[in-house]
């Protein structure tokens, strides 16, 4: 796909990798972008293994199938994930581990890595484990597919109709999210 960028999330039912595609996907739209945001499921439980998927370009989005060779790939929890991902890519995990600690896992992989603790961020921002709001601010800060400020203001608006009847927790996403992108402008 020319002009665009090819995410594929990994994580299990109920961490949020599907929501975290949905709203990427509606952020990019709101900025002009093409874009494609869609899960794969197996069994629909939670802690399944889930994948999900997004396309974002300045062009028209012809290709419908799940991503095979992704530029981003963005980890919830730990799996092989390395297949087809193009070196010029990066890989970003959702661990307290360093990238030297990770990447004997990542199977000779030996385009960027971007870790990034979204359990400690979500707990102190949020007060609970959600891992997708700073997983979906370090994707966008590692992908650079929007400014920061743009996103930001995008997500604010997402989240006040996503959370309507929660309003508590918009400020706390919001948090996360920035928290998120100065943890990855600092690695």
């Amino acid at each position: 796909m020319k002009n665009g960028i090819e995410i594929r999330w990994h994580g299990r039912g109920g961490q949020g990798a599907k929501t975290a595609a949905l709203l990427l996907a509606d952020v990019a739209f709101k900025t002009g972008q093409n874009v494609q945001g869609f899960p794969e499921y197996g069994p629909e439980r939670m802690g399944a293994p889930i994948t999900a998927y997004n396309r974002i370009s300045s062009d028209v989005i012809r290709v419908h199938s799940n991503i095979y060779d992704p530029d981003f790939v963005a980890l919830l929890h730990t799996v092989d994930v390395t297949a087809g991902l193009k070196k010029e890519g990066a890989i970003i995990v959702n661990t307290a581990k360093s990238k030297e600690e990770i990447m004997p896992q990542l199977n000779g992989y030996e385009g960027r890595v971007v870790t990034i603790d979204a359990r400690t961020i979500s707990e102190e921002a949020l007060g609970k484990y959600f891992p997708n709001s700073p997983m979906l601010a370090a994707v966008v800060a590692t992908t650079g597919v929007m400014p920061k400020e743009t996103f930001l203001h995008e997500m604010r608006a997402s989240y006040k109709h996503k959370f309507a009847k929660k309003p508590e927790v918009i400020d706390g996403n919001m948090k996360a999210l920035e928290m998120a992108f100065a943890a990855v402008e600092e690695a």
